[in-house]
């Protein structure tokens, strides 16, 4: 089964929600937690608890478990096993890229089965051609894994670049989106949710059969019913990346937040 067939199973099974797990300094204090890898520890594993049996994908952020060195990475570990433990599709959300060697290591430590880190997908640039990122595809399609590039973000400053257009007259991020569609089951995009799709010389055919993680809902502006406005015909391959507005619920109020996220979405898809 290839990465583009599990995330259909998984948003036809479980709904389109991810959960990012982002415990950055405010939310931990909103939680009660240490500002410290113990703290994000508990925040991954209640923020996995909560999402176990009513989201079917979780995106650690890595940046802010990295924050704290090596115990940072253990506690990442710790929250990438409970997940997949759980059922749960993992995105591990580190936005790597680089050539050659480099870039297969980092394959190796986000989607090797058994490696410490193993997720079922990563995100990742590839500013340096799609084809920097050949060995890690290569990996992902070994193992049924994902490589989510990004494409399109959610940040309006990323416009000039993504925008930007080539010398075959398409836009970085549409020439992208066709070069990745080409892949054998292996790649995705990030398109944010906030993006007009036609400013960035994308189409919604363009985008179909690749999985689309689309940030930007929730605390960015975006909402439940912008899922099938802004990706029309490609709207079901979306992956609705929730962050700040269901973690802001605390420890007490996540899975009631992620339930009620969950039906938003499910209802704007009707």
């Amino acid at each position: 089964m290839t990465f583009a067939d599990r995330v259909v199973r998984t948003l036809a099974e479980a709904g389109p929600l991810c959960v990012g797990v982002d415990p950055h300094d405010a939310l931990l204090d909103r939680w009660g937690l240490p500002n410290t890898a113990a703290g994000v520890r508990e925040f991954g594993l209640r923020t996995v608890e909560a999402v176990a049996g009513r989201a079917g994908i979780l995106k650690p952020q890595v940046a802010f478990f990295e924050r704290f060195g090596s115990a940072g990475y253990a506690a990442l570990e710790a929250t990438i096993a409970a997940g997949r433990a759980a059922g749960l599709l993992v995105i591990a959300d580190g936005k790597r890229g680089d050539i050659g060697s480099t870039v297969d290591a980092y394959g190796a430590a986000w989607l090797e089965p058994g490696s410490p880190l193993e997720a079922d997908a990563m995100t990742a640039y590839a500013y340096q051609g799609l084809g920097s990122l050949t060995d890690v595809l290569a990996r992902a399609a070994r193992h049924g894994k994902g490589v989510i590039v990004v494409t399109a973000a959610s940040n309006p400053e990323a416009a000039a670049t993504q925008g930007a257009v080539r010398a075959d007259g398409r836009t970085v991020a549409a020439a992208l989106v066709d070069d990745i569609r080409a892949l054998p089951g292996t790649g995705g995009v990030v398109m944010g949710a906030t993006v007009d799709l036609a400013a960035y010389g994308v189409t919604e055919e363009s985008l179909g059969g690749v999985p689309i993680l689309a940030p930007g809902f929730g605390a960015q502006g975006a909402v439940a019913a912008d899922l099938p406005r802004v990706f029309g015909a490609s709207a079901r391959q979306v992956i609705a990346s929730y962050s700040r507005s269901i973690l802001g619920a605390g420890p007490s109020g996540i899975a009631d937040a992620v339930g009620r996220t969950q039906d938003e979405l499910r209802e704007a898809l009707a």
